[in-house]
């Protein structure tokens, strides 16, 4: 398993979720000096990143880009995949893909979140799951074209009305005709939804392909009161080596919530 922090370049977003806050550059130089060995970044567009600059700045800072994420086509630009509108779907979908465009050159992965459509969408529930699927099918061929695969990521009941468990989002993945899907396991969504964390993984198995690790306030690992030994153990069961990447409130400050989940991580892995 993998070390990985977020980075937020969304002003809109701020407060939110996010551990790295202060410019790109400085927060790839903080994660690569605390140890870490990726960053995923959350940006208002492709626009507001220089692939070629940001390439520059990984390699020299030794460090990898895990993920992109398209949240702020939501948060920003008030776009979702689920919109009863078809020509603001294909904005959504167009949105994605350029998402996809940008990391895939950087070997990395585009995130679906909350573009799938909030809890308050007004659209018919079966409609919203059929259109997240005609979305998932169009991103997971683009994602292709870059050997990486589409991530998408279930949310809890007051975020999303589309899935909500890993068992959901297994059900989905295996009804699409693409196999390039993988589910992203939200620690702080999964404690609020699972009756069982470390065996909702386990089932979760080879559709598991990104982690947001973070504690059951959403502070960072080690702040909360999750149990991480069993959660863990199940992502070794599974043989899991993809990312565990800090997605949590930047408590108590950006640099210090940083070096508390790489402590938690060094521990817990190497437990």
């Amino acid at each position: 398993m993998k070390s990985c922090v977020t980075i937020s370049l969304v002003e809109e977003a701020r407060g939110g979720p996010f551990v790295l806050w202060d410019g790109l550059e400085s927060s790839i130089n903080l994660a690569a000096e605390l140890g870490y060995e990726a960053v995923e970044i959350f940006a208002p567009g492709p626009e507001a990143i220089d692939i070629d600059r940001l390439g520059t700045m990984l390699e020299k800072a030794q460090i990898k880009l895990a993920a992109l994420g398209t949240g702020a086509g939501w948060v920003k630009h008030r776009l979702q995949l689920a919109d009863p509108d078809s020509s603001k779907r294909e904005q959504a979908k167009a949105f994605v893909r350029s998402i996809i465009d940008a990391a895939g050159p950087l070997g990395a992965c585009a995130i679906i979140g909350s573009m799938q459509g909030p809890s308050g969408h007004t659209g018919d529930a079966d409609e919203s799951r059929k259109y997240l699927a005609e979305a998932l099918e169009d991103g997971a061929e683009q994602a292709k074209r870059y050997d990486v695969p589409l991530i998408y990521e279930p949310l809890n009941r007051y975020e999303t009305k589309q899935c909500c468990t890993v068992a959901e989002g297994v059900a989905l993945l295996e009804s699409l005709q693409s196999d390039n899907v993988r589910l992203l396991c939200d620690l702080f969504h999964m404690n609020i939804e699972e009756q069982d964390v470390s065996k909702a993984l386990i089932e979760g198995g080879k559709w598991v392909g990104h982690i947001h690790f973070v504690d059951s306030n959403r502070r960072p690992v080690g702040l909360g009161h999750m149990q991480f030994g069993p959660i863990i153990d199940a992502l070794r069961q599974i043989n899991y080596q993809g990312y565990l990447c800090a997605e949590a409130f930047p408590y108590p400050n950006p640099e210090e919530a940083a070096r508390q989940t790489i402590r938690a991580f060094q521990y817990w892995t190497q437990s």
